[in-house]
């Protein structure tokens, strides 16, 4: 398992709509798996590769014949914008993507500038536990209660952070037992599975019928917008949107509610709050884990969607379905997976993906 890539996909810093860095990376490192690799207007990297045969290259094959299959991966983390500064130089920040304020106490960030990154701290407006009241202690933060220290006087920060310059999470990816913990697992290990998948399909030469995209889309976080011009623009027949989901498996949380359990395997991911997925396709993946002893859950979301719900409702539409990786403590800096399900994700896709006609 190439853990390095995702440790190094995870601590890129880019949240919707400033992807740059993470694209760059993914840029360089699937160089040479893929026929075609573009950067559309919105900043998906839109990658294709042509049908092959088992073993080796086929002759082109023609694009219009050939099923178009994509693979969604969006490289958007949520984080922050700057939106003031104040006059002692401490910075306001506007949210982009979902946070639970009950966990922005006391956090190590990143403020990404264009001359370069500061290591900063955020913390909610208010008075410290020596001389709060029980009243202060009780009251959850909102967004615009946030604030970012740089440590830096007001003219520095005046000269280096503009409006606009945007804040991520600053902690160190880990490995602790059989889990990998880390900032933008959502959804970098799309990303990951996104080049890994393809990659052990290469190496192992199952070919595939199949006209291969893998876009790695922007802006998810704020409203699946990059996958829906990808989307339209690939005009796949086949959507399967690659994500994170929910793993609730923790004390607090009924077991209905858990949506996945960790160690089950990949999510076969069936309906949320954007989509419901094509059920013969359903069936399909549900058939190859099972020919070829993959571990695999179903899984429902009662609420939040993902980019398999752009490609299935893009231009005449297409058919969709989720392959997912159930994430512990989402939406915060201590986003865990389970190695097995990582694994579990990456084969089904080079299993399942060279089989489809």
């Amino acid at each position: 398992m190439n853990v390095d890539l995702l440790k190094r996909l995870c601590e890129t810093p880019g949240v919707p709509g400033r992807e740059e860095r993470v694209r760059a990376l993914i840029e360089e490192e699937v160089e040479g798996l893929f026929d075609e690799v573009r950067t559309d207007a919105m900043g998906s990297l839109i990658c294709r590769r042509g049908p092959r045969a088992a073993k080796k290259k086929s002759a082109k094959s023609s694009p219009e014949k050939a099923t178009k299959v994509a693979l969604l991966c969006h490289m958007d983390q949520i984080g922050f914008y700057v939106r003031h500064i104040d006059d002692k130089g401490f910075l306001r920040v506007n949210n982009a993507g979902g946070f639970d304020t009950r966990n922005l106490f006391s956090r190590r960030v990143k403020v990404v500038t264009g001359s370069g990154d500061l290591n900063a701290v955020m913390n909610p407006a208010g008075r410290p536990v020596h001389i709060a009241s029980d009243a202060d202690k009780a009251k959850v933060p909102e967004i615009k209660d946030l604030f970012v220290d740089t440590g830096l006087p007001l003219d520095e920060v005046k000269k280096r952070v503009k409006i606009g310059d945007y804040v991520v999470y600053n902690d160190p990816f880990m490995e602790i037992g059989d889990k990998l913990v880390s900032q933008a697992m959502d959804n970098r290990v799309a990303c990951w599975l996104g080049i890994e998948s393809v990659r052990r399909i290469e190496e192992e030469g199952r070919g595939h019928a199949c006209d291969l995209y893998v876009a790695f889309t922007t802006q998810e976080e704020v409203g699946l917008r990059g996958a829906k011009t990808a989307a339209h623009a690939i005009g796949c027949n086949i959507g399967i949107g690659l994500d994170v989901t929910l793993s609730c498996d923790t004390p607090g949380v009924p077991s209905d509610e858990a949506v996945t359990d960790h160690g089950k395997g990949f999510g076969l991911h069936v309906m949320d709050g954007s989509f419901i997925a094509d059920y013969k396709l359903i069936d399909e993946v549900e058939a190859c884990a099972k020919k070829s002893k993959i571990p695999y859950q179903r899984t429902i979301l009662m609420r939040g969607g993902q980019d398999g719900a752009a490609a299935q409702q893009s231009g005449i539409g297409s058919r969709a379905i989720g392959i997912v990786v159930g994430t512990r403590y989402i939406h915060t800096t201590t986003e865990m997976i389970d190695k097995g399900d990582l694994k579990a994700a990456r084969d089904i896709l080079a299993a399942w993906v060279p089989t489809i006609s």
